[in-house]
């Protein structure tokens, strides 16, 4: 099922073809985000009605949900699943929480004392994808962090089921985060309205959240021109996996599928080192697909997926290392040498008991993970993401007499004369 290539046949440019994600090779799909992000900025909450007339297939009378009406969505659900949410919160909440760390203050020379301290992001966006996956975990993915950093405002949009609403599942979760209203909007009109702002929905400093290609193309277009940064690009998710003679064909073949069913567009890689195995996966997916609800979306992304077949592990890591996925699963006997040779990867999971599903669920790693090979530049969200660090410095007398000279000798070779004269007349009222 999966079309495979040998990595010692793969020269530079087949490599460089078989690693890229171009998801907009004609830039169709920018062009119909702009379209929207303009139209989001002209005409506000009706271009958002309008659209969600246009791709929910329904008309809000309005475009939030408050209080009351999410304590009784919350309340539709039944214990088990509270629980599991409950538990996912729990455990997201332990990782996260010591992120948060203050850094001691340095004396970089006698009177010269700096430091940073952090302070959060005033108002965060966080957008919860829809459309045929409702993820109320990214909702916990996204809010927990917001909420141990101490971000003053947290705006939540989340495209709306068709009565209007969301789901049960999307309510306790923000009961749990205590965020008491939801916006109705999905897809790029989401990220518009979130940048520019409309009556409804305040413009944030930053917006957080993973989508599909449209939300991707929207989050990447608005910080250019909306003053307001992006958590990182995170399109279509994507799963690299690396096995060898000690892996097991059915569970490859399961964590295969558990990426492919995220949607159509979605990628898996399998870069194995036995071509034995190779072959008990490719039968264990057609066994495991046709079992799958998701069946037709997982088929279509096995479309979009392969397999690269090595000689041995250098090769396998190597190849790993050029795709930077998002998720790297190491499904092998022997792992723990392999950690040091990663350099690009989202999230990494270990060993033959360590699935994806579950960094993705409730282990208490983040979820939100750099896409289409950004891993080679970006972290996944963290507590870091919604704070600023903002540095600090004090000089007393000695300190201005030990660090003086130094800058005005740096400020008049770059021609600065103002900057030097800042030094030189506090010098001067010292003698």
């Amino acid at each position: 099922m999966l079309t495979t290539y040998r990595y010692s046949q793969l020269d530079e440019a087949a490599t460089r073809q078989l690693i890229a994600r171009n998801t907009d090779p004609n830039q169709d799909i920018q062009q119909s985000v702009q379209e929207i992000i303009g139209e989001v900025r002209r005409n506000g909450d009706d271009a958002l009605r309008a659209y969600a007339a246009r791709f929910d297939r329904i008309a809000l009378d309005a475009l939030t949900l408050e209080g009351d009406e999410i304590a009784q969505l919350a309340a539709t659900i039944g214990r088990t699943q509270q629980r599991a949410l409950e538990i996912a919160f729990a455990n997201i909440h332990r990782f996260h929480s010591v992120q948060l760390k203050k850094e001691r203050t340095v004396e970089t020379m006698p009177g010269v004392t700096c430091w940073r301290e952090l302070r959060p992001i005033e108002r965060v966006g966080l957008y919860v994808p829809g459309g045929s996956a409702v993820l109320p975990s990214t909702l916990l993915m996204l809010g927990i962090p917001a909420r141990i950093a101490g971000c003053k405002e947290i705006i939540v949009c989340s495209p709306p089921q068709a009565d209007g609403k969301i789901n049960g599942y999307l309510a306790y979760c923000l009961q749990l985060l205590k965020i008491e209203r939801v916006y109705l909007a999905g897809g790029a009109q989401a990220i518009a309205a979130m940048a520019y702002g409309t009556a409804t929905i305040p413009k944030v400093d930053k917006i957080f959240g993973p989508g599909n290609q449209y939300v991707t193309m929207a989050k990447s277009l608005v910080q250019s021109t909306a003053n307001v940064s992006i958590d990182m690009p995170a399109g279509p998710s994507e799963v690299l996996v690396i096995a060898d003679r000690s892996s097991k064909a059915a569970y490859v073949a399961a964590d295969l599928l558990a990426q492919a069913e995220h949607g159509a567009d979605s990628q898996a890689v399998l870069v194995i080192t036995d071509e034995s195995l190779l072959n008990d996966v490719q039968r264990a997916l057609g066994e495991q697909l046709v079992r799958l609800p998701r069946a037709e979306v997982a088929a279509q992304a096995l479309k979009n997926s392969y397999a690269v077949l090595c000689d041995n592990m250098e090769e396998a890591m190597a190849f790993s290392n050029r795709y930077a996925p998002e998720h790297l699963i190491i499904e092998t006997d022997n792992w723990e040498p392999l950690i040091r040779k990663i350099s690009n990867a989202g999230s990494v999971f270990l060993g033959h008991l360590t699935p994806e599903s579950a960094g993705d669920y409730a282990s208490g790693t983040n979820h939100t993970l750099p896409t289409s090979g950004y891993a080679r530049s970006y972290s996944g969200v963290s507590v870091d993401s919604f704070v600023k660090k903002i540095t600090f410095q004090r000089i007393t007398d000695a300190g201005l007499r030990n660090i003086g000279p130094t800058v005005e000798i740096l400020a008049e070779l770059e021609g600065l004369q103002a900057h030097k004269h800042a030094v030189s007349v506090r010098l001067s009222d010292k003698t």
